[in-house]
């Protein structure tokens, strides 16, 4: 597919084969986590992000989908490590695995996505076998260099055969922010499939549908997020794959999440709080395409306010940065028009993205360290699922007068 070309709608869902109705279009954008330095913005690759919802299974996926190549790179920058709420919230899950799954002398626990080691570190210090599996060679060298045992490729049937035949099956396998990004579902699962025990589960976490929808946070749709994910979406998938899932717990990590605990069919009893929560996304409308229009609506007034005041404080002379080059600052720069002449720099904490320019909008990154040089008016905090944790860091900013911008679940002044 050429970069610039814009396919039609799938006339069938990428799962079980259901129609695909178109509900949102963010129009034109980059790759998320594409980086540039100057002299790249003449071949920076562009799609178009449209969402659509299958009327017969309900899974939320993007219409076109970036080449995983394209996403996943060797340079890929995203660390995990670099938030402390994340680094205790995977220690605490490590501890959670090996407490309830992972009882047995040797049992293996497999992680897809695992980029900087961030989980398997803990269960490896607790002498527990694992392997991450992350095609980013960037990341598997950092989780390489803390100890950590990494196979740089993707996970499907093929590397999943690979893993069994070298170090045995899996009582777990974990994966957190990675499955909604993997468009060929079928693979994942026929890897699960070909890896996991009998007994074993796939746990796996990622954002979730009905938060997303109740927060407006318009700007978790980006490219890496082909699937939006629900508990009867999941549901639906697991079961056309030969999958029950057993379990689901929401999580307050990234804006809200869900923990999906996923078994071969019958072996483990079906907790109670799925079906309660299946039947409270149908009295959300997860399914309906109407609520995809209202969420539409409001996104539009998001976007128009925060354009609004971001060019009333220029034309105020006050001076705006970013704060947190995320991948989700893509959708926001690139939908609402958001380049230099607003947001002039984004500072960030993570040395991959420092010195290049943010996608799309090309609006320059540099390191955190040089927010204080000097303190801007105000910040615009792209990176507002780890808030708290940034305004306690930053705190001085606004003790000097500074304030922060935000956008979910409206444009708001903290």
């Amino acid at each position: 597919m050429n970069d610039n070309d814009v396919p039609g709608e799938p006339t069938a869902c990428r799962v079980c084969g259901g129609p695909v109705r178109r509900c949102l279009d963010f129009g034109r954008q980059p790759v998320s986590n594409a980086f540039l330095l100057p002299e790249q913005v003449a071949d920076e690759a562009f799609f178009r992000l449209e969402v659509g919802i299958c009327t017969r299974c309900t899974l939320v996926q993007q219409l076109d989908v970036v080449a995983h190549e394209r996403m996943f790179r060797p340079d890929y920058p995203y660390r995990s490590s670099t938030s402390a709420r994340l680094r205790g919230h995977f220690a605490e899950v490590a501890r959670t695995l090996h407490a309830t799954e992972l009882t047995g002398p040797d049992d293996l626990v497999v992680e897809v996505g695992s980029n900087d080691g961030i989980m398997l570190g803990t269960l490896s210090a607790a002498g527990v076998r694992h392997l991450g599996v992350d095609p980013c060679v960037g990341a598997g060298d950092t989780a390489t260099q803390g100890g950590i045992r990494i196979l740089v490729d993707y996970f499907n049937e093929r590397s999943a055969a690979e893993i069994r035949r070298t170090d045995g099956p899996a009582k777990v396998i974990f994966s957190a922010n990675t499955i909604s990004h993997i468009a060929d579902l079928g693979s994942v699962f026929r890897g699960v499939g070909e890896l996991l025990t009998p007994d074993g589960v796939f746990v796996f976490e990622d954002r979730y549908l009905a938060d997303i929808i109740a927060h407006t946070t318009f700007d978790q749709i980006y490219d890496e997020h082909v699937y939006l994910l629900a508990v009867r979406s999941v549901s639906e998938v697991a079961a056309v794959f030969g999958f029950e899932l057993v379990d689901a717990e929401r999580l307050g990590v990234h804006g809200g999440s869900m923990r999906y605990t996923i078994a071969r069919a019958g072996a483990r009893p079906r907790a109670a709080r799925v079906d309660r929560l299946i039947a409270d996304e149908r009295v959300l409308g997860l399914g309906e395409p109407a609520t995809f229009a209202g969420f539409g609506a409001r996104l539009d007034v998001i976007g128009k306010d925060l354009v609004t005041l971001l060019t009333e404080l220029r034309s105020a002379g006050l001076r705006v940065a970013g704060y947190g080059a995320t991948s989700k600052s893509a959708t926001v720069t690139n939908y609402c028009g958001i380049g230099t002449d607003l947001v002039p720099v984004i500072y960030d904490t993570t040395p991959e993205k420092q010195g290049r320019l943010t996608p799309g909008a090309h609006i320059p990154v540099e390191s955190a360290a040089r927010f204080t040089d000097p303190y801007p008016d105000y910040a615009l905090l792209f990176a507002w699922n780890h808030a708290e944790e940034i305004i306690e860091r930053e705190r001085e900013f606004r003790d000097r007068g500074g304030r922060w911008i935000l956008y979910v679940p409206d444009v708001h002044l903290v």
